[in-house]
C-alpha cells in the first residue's frame, strides 16, 4: 500500500515551502500538520493513520533569542518526541533519533563508542565560574568550545582561549550580554562578537554555565586562503546527498552569522578524501536506529586534513544552496518516502 506522507511542521517556514515543492514536482501528497495544532492536543491518531502515513518531523519556531528561555523550550520539544515515539508511524526520522542527536553528550557517547572519529569531548562543564575555572587549568587550559546541550545553530556556542603569553582569556560568540532592570541576560544575536576584557567575560560565563555546557577542544580548522572553514554534510539513504564548504574568518562558521558558503568541489579536496567523508557519514549514521537523514558538521584538521564529526543534527537537512537550486534534498526525501 502506498503511504501519504505527514509533515509536522511550521505552515510559512521555508522547510515546509520546498519540501512541498519537492512534492508538486514529483506527483506525491503531503498533508502539513502545524505544530500548533498538534501541540493543542486536538489531534488524534487511529492504528489506520498509523499504516497510511509516512511521517517526517520538522523543527519547532522558537520565538524567544534568550538563551535560558530558549534552553526551557528544547527540553519540552525533548518531552514532544519522546511522545512522538510512542505512536506507531513510520518515520523519516524516528523521534528517538532526533532527540538522540539533540542531545550534544548522548550523541558524541555513542560516536566515540562505535569508535566514530570525533572531536574531543571533556564532558560537561561545571555550572559555576569558580568550578569551571578550576576545572580547565586542571585540565592544561586547552582552547574550548563551550556549547550548550540541546542548543541548536549557533545558539550559545562559545569560543574560549587563554593567551599563555598575556595569561589573558579571549572570548568569542554570537551571544550578547544585555541589561534588563532583573539584571544581567543572555540575548542570541547573528553577529559574532569577541569580548577581550576578563570582567566581561566572567560575566558572560556566569550566565553560560549554568544552561549545562559541552566543553568541547577548539581544533585549528583546514584553511583556504584566508579563511578556516568546516563542512556540513547532508546524508540520506546511506548517501552523501549535498556537501557544502563553511568558511569563516572566526572560530564558529554556522551560515547564519553572514559566513561564506562554498561549493566543496572549490576545496580540491581529493576523491579519496571525499570518500573518506562519506564512509564517515556512514558509520555515524548507523549509530542510531531510524535514521535516515541527517546533517553532520564535520571538521578537517589543520595540515592532516583528517576528518572529525563535529556535532550531528537529525533535522539538519536545509540547505539553502540546494532549495535555491535542485532542491535534490528534499526530493530524494519524497522518493523514498512515496515509493
Amino acid at each position: 500500500m502506498e503511504r501519504k506522507i505527514l509533515l509536522v511542521g511550521e505552515p510559512d517556514s521555508k522547510r515546509t515551502l520546498y519540501f512541498q515543492k519537492a512534492a508538486r514536482e514529483k506527483g506525491a501528497c503531503v498533508e502539513l500538520l502545524p505544530w500548533k495544532r498538534a501541540e493543542e492536543g486536538s489531534i488524534e491518531f487511529s492504528e489506520r493513520d498509523a499504516e497510511e502515513f509516512w511521517v517526517k518531523l520538522d523543527p519547532m519556531k522558537y520565538q524567544s533569542g534568550k538563551l535560558s528561555e530558549l534552553n526551557d523550550l528544547l527540553w519540552c520539544y525533548q518531552k514532544r518526541l519522546a511522545e512522538w515515539e510512542k505512536l506507531p508511524f513510520c518515520y523519516l526520522n524516528s523521534p528517538q533519533s532526533i532527540a538522540q542527536l539533540l542531545n550534544k553528550e548522548t550523541c558524541k557517547q555513542m560516536l566515540k563508542k562505535a569508535a566514530c572519529a570525533v572531536t574531543t569531548s571533556f564532558g560537561l562543564a561545571p555550572q559555576t565560574l569558580e568550578a569551571f575555572l578550576e576545572y580547565w587549568e586542571k585540565i592544561g587550559n586547552p582552547p574550548l568550545f563551550l556549547k550548550p546541550l540541546l542548543g541548536s545553530g549557533a545558539a550559545g556556542v562559545t569560543a574560549l582561549r587563554r593567551q599563555k603569553r598575556r595569561n589573558k582569556m579571549v572570548l568569542y560568540s554570537c551571544a550578547v550580554l544585555e541589561k534588563t532592570e532583573k539584571g544581567e541576560r543572555l540575548l542570541n544575536t547573528k553577529r559574532l562578537q569577541r569580548l577581550e576584557e576578563e570582567a566581561a567575560i566572567c560575566s558572560y560565563l556566569r550566565l553560560l554555565l549554568p544552561l549545562c555546557c559541552q566543553a568541547e577542544y577548539w581544533y585549528p580548522k583546514e584553511k583556504y586562503g584566508e579563511y578556516s572553514y568546516d563542512l556540513r554534510a547532508v546524508f540520506q539513504f546511506g548517501h552523501l546527498d549535498f556537501l557544502l564548504a563553511r568558511l569563516s574568518k572566526g572560530p564558529i562558521t554556522n551560515l547564519q552569522l553572514n559566513n561564506h558558503p562554498l561549493p566543496f568541489e572549490e576545496l580540491g579536496l581529493t576523491q579519496g578524501k571525499v570518500e573518506e567523508i562519506e564512509e564517515l557519514c556512514r558509520q555515524a549514521a548507523a549509530c542510531f536506529s531510524g535514521l535516515n537523514s541527517v546533517g553532520i558538521d564535520i571538521l578537517l584538521e589543520r595540515g592532516s586534513k583528517m576528518p572529525r564529526i563535529i556535532e550531528m543534527n537529525g533535522q539538519g537537512d536545509l540547505i539553502y544552496q540546494d532549495i535555491y537550486q535542485e532542491n535534490r534534498i528534499y526530493k530524494r526525501q519524497i522518493d523514498r518516502m512515496n515509493g
